[in-house]
This record gives structure tokens, C-alpha cells and sequence, in this order.
């Protein structure tokens, strides 16, 4: 099954960083969180996977295609133009990188990938948020409810605490930040049939694939939820690569599932 990656946006939130870099390469623990997510899903046997490029796509095409380089000692004779690889670190991963346009919205990105799809279903994800997904469980579920599209769907922290009071004033209970139980949200790690295309129809070079496409296939009663409850965070700013980058420092990186 394959696994297709969003990594084309600007990152307009983050810009202390993807000034130089597209956001899926910004690091966490000397890796591009692009290569975090990938891990994820190998840790679960799927490594065929298809990049959706757009803004400074070629920083990615560079990276992978000098893995080695990147990830091994190496002994460079310049005399004699050769280069020797020592201790390479290298992945199972298959890539395939497809320049989807740097303007182009989500449900164009999509779209353009279709003929690397073929008839099987297949996973898509976002290029800059990880977790601890029970990737076998999701699919299971899918599996179980045979709809077209399924979103894990994720609970955020709440960004307050709370209080209980008395009529007198008084403090009866007290909560630290806790998950926000009334509401979900989209967490990306989708499972999605071939037939999804047939939402992508149109022109949607300028469409989100979280509107429209979402939407429609909601209302058609195609669209399944895998809730989430454990870790989960995107890294939306650069508090949230502070936070990610903290806790891998610290052996907390519950998305470290490999």
C-alpha cells in the first residue's frame, strides 16, 4: 500500500525557518520531520512512498537523493575523483517525488498523484505533524466500515485550565490543561479508496482538500473517523519545533513508535 505525503506549502507560520527550507525539512533531532513521518509508517511495513512537491521542492529531491551522504562517513579523494562510503545508515523507503506546483492547493496535489495510485487504496498524510497512530489499526477500521475515506480524527489539549466554583466564590475543583473532550479534529493520517478521485473531478488546482472533497464526501456518508486519543501534534509555529524538539531531546517522543 502506498503512502502519499502533502509537502508542498509555504509554511507561512513557521518563516523563521522555511525561509530557507520547505517546511517538511525542518529538523527535530537533526532529522526533517518529513523523515520522522516516513519512520512512522515503516515501523508498520509501508515504505512506498509518493511526495507531493511544491515550494522549494528541490531542497527534498536533493535531500533523499544524497541519503547516503547525509547519513555516513565518507573518505573523499579529490585526486583521484572518488568518494567511500563508511557505516551508511540507510531505510527501506521507496520514494517517488512528484512536483504538484508550487501554488497548487491540496485537492490539486492530490489530484496530480492519481496515476502513481493505480486500483488499491492508500494512505495520505500532511508533512508536517506526527503521533503515536496505530497505523494497523487504522487500516483495520477502515477495513470495517468499507467507505470510501477515513480521517483519524484527534482531540486537542485545551489551551486553559479550568475551575469549578461555589455560589460563595469558592473553588470546589481545579483542572490543569486537559483534552478538549467536545470537540474533534482532522489529524490527517487518512486511509482512502482509488474512488476518492472521483471528488477531484473538476478543477481543484486552487481547492483545499480539507473543503470541498471532505465535505461532499461527509454529506455522501463516505467519510469514516478513526479517533485518536493518544499523542498527536502538528508543527504549525515555532513554539510547536521547540516543543517537538524538547521532547525528542528528552526520550519523550511518544511518535517514536520505531
Amino acid at each position: 500500500m502506498k503512502v502519499v505525503i502533502f509537502a508542498g506549502g509555504l509554511g507561512t507560520r513557521i518563516s523563521e525557518e522555511t525561509e530557507v527550507k520547505p517546511k517538511p525539512m525542518v529538523e527535530i533531532g537533526g532529522k526533517p520531520i518529513l523523515w520522522h513521518i516516513l519512520k512512522i509508517y515503516s515501523h508498520y511495513g509501508y515504505n512506498d512512498f509518493i511526495i507531493c512537491l511544491g515550494y522549494k521542492g528541490y531542497l527534498i529531491k536533493e535531500y533523499f537523493h544524497n541519503y547516503f551522504l547525509h547519513n555516513a562517513d565518507v573518505t573523499i579523494d579529490l585526486a583521484a575523483n572518488k568518494m567511500e562510503v563508511h557505516h551508511s545508515k540507510t531505510e527501506a523507503f521507496k520514494i517517488t517525488l512528484v512536483d504538484t506546483g508550487a501554488e497548487t492547493k491540496t485537492a490539486g496535489r492530490l489530484k496530480k498523484i492519481k496515476h502513481h495510485i493505480g486500483n488499491e487504496d492508500f494512505m495520505l498524510t500532511y508533512g508536517d505533524g506526527v503521533g503515536d497512530i496505530n497505523i494497523a489499526e487504522l487500516l483495520a477500521f477502515h477495513q470495517q466500515h468499507n467507505k470510501i475515506a477515513t480521517v483519524t480524527a484527534i482531540q486537542l489539549d485545551a489551551r486553559f485550565g479550568g475551575m469549578d466554583l461555589s455560589d460563595n466564590g469558592d473553588v470546589t475543583s481545579f483542572r490543569e490543561k486537559a483534552k478538549d473532550e467536545g470537540k474533534w479534529i482532522n489529524g490527517g493520517f487518512f486511509v482512502l479508496k482509488p474512488a476518492v478521485f472521483n471528488y477531484l473531478e473538476s478543477d481543484v488546482e486552487n481547492m483545499m482538500w480539507e473543503d470541498e472533497p471532505l465535505e461532499r464526501l461527509a454529506a455522501n456518508g463516505q467519510l469514516s473517523a478513526y479517533r485518536h486519543k493518544g499523542f498527536w501534534k502538528p508543527m504549525d509555529a515555532l513554539r510547536d519545533k521547540i516543543e517537538l524538539e524538547y521532547l525528542w531531546k528528552n526520550n519523550q517522543a511518544k511518535w517514536k513508535v520505531w
